[in-house]
């Protein structure tokens, strides 16, 4: 597994992750099996919210309850939460200093742990105010309760905004990308064509400002086709693309979820790639692309054959 010290931070830190968001109902078995698959392929990272569940914490607390990690185990995995997406009265966002302690608070008790490793703002709080969020990072980091913070689904004057006030490194954002919803990066190979619906900039040069600035995209629904609307593989939809895909897979004879994740840890901003599956052998195969480095013709074969055009 491909592993790098996360910018910021004194991280080393996998390629790929493991998205947590759907055990809630799963049994202390099956999230054992979960988290075993996890580290037996490399990973040693999870990613949650206080959102995820059928409750608030409902994952987190599933996630504790079901692993009981002695202190040296739990030293031994990045846990990664998200707070500011309320459920109660909502859904809505919450970037207040009040909402954002409790819900690290709410978060260390039910993860059954003394520190978060990543905070992240969970998407933008249209109603942010910075010097809020600045004072909850503050208490946070110098009670320990907080090692290191990022955010979600940000643009880059959104984190302009909080940096003018934060003090600590804002050290990751996470986005959806994949290969076939991938807006991060084919935006930036059509600049100034205006005959083509890529060149529309929907991203606002997201991903060179957070190369420029040392903060590590985390790529989410790596398999999806656009916003939760199906996985491309194996899809009838995306017949070429598939043909590739299958073709690659058999070049390096790993399951097809690992070219889809390839394809993201190939790119040189050195990005990591959430998974959300609940299946230990999904996590293996998709781990398996955090070993493959395709080669540019291949990477750009799957670019052209998601539809994105090559000018």
């Amino acid at each position: 597994m491909k592993t790098f010290r996360l910018p910021g931070t004194n991280l080393v830190v996998p390629a790929i992750v493991t998205g947590v968001m759907r055990i809630q109902d799963k049994s202390d078995a099956e999230v054992r099996a979960l988290y075993d698959a996890s580290l037996a392929a490399g990973i040693n990272f999870f990613d949650h919210a206080a959102v995820y569940g059928s409750e608030m914490h409902g994952c987190e607390r599933r996630f504790a309850e079901a692993l009981k990690l002695t202190p040296s185990q739990r030293d031994e995995i990045t846990l990664q939460t998200k707070a500011g997406l309320v459920r109660e009265d909502g859904p809505y966002f919450d970037f207040s200093y009040d909402e954002l302690i409790s819900s690290v608070n709410d978060s260390l008790t039910a993860l059954d742990t003394d520190h978060i490793d990543i905070l992240l703002l969970h998407r933008p709080d249209a109603l942010v105010e910075p010097e809020e969020v600045a004072k909850a990072f503050d208490e946070l980091e110098s009670a320990g309760k907080v090692r290191h913070f990022g955010v979600s689904n940000e643009s880059p004057g959104q984190i302009e905004l909080l940096k003018k006030y934060v003090a600590q490194p804002l050290v990751a954002n996470q986005l959806q990308l994949s290969i076939t919803h991938a807006d991060l990066i084919t935006q930036g190979m059509s600049i100034n064509m205006g005959a083509l619906d890529q060149s529309v900039d929907r991203t606002i040069g997201t991903l060179d400002y957070c190369r420029l600035h040392d903060i590590t995209i985390q790529a989410w629904s790596p398999f999806q086709a656009g916003f939760f609307n199906g996985p491309f593989l194996g899809n009838p939809d995306y017949p070429e693309l598939n043909v590739v895909i299958d073709r690659l897979a058999a070049k390096y004879d790993v399951p097809t979820e690992a070219i889809a994740t390839a394809w993201i840890v190939r790119h040189p901003a050195q990005m990591q790639v959430v998974t959300g599956t609940t299946n230990p052998e999904r996590v293996t195969a998709a781990a398996k692309g955090g070993d493959i480095v395709l080669t540019k013709v291949e990477w750009y074969d799957l670019y052209r054959a998601a539809g994105h055009i090559v000018p």
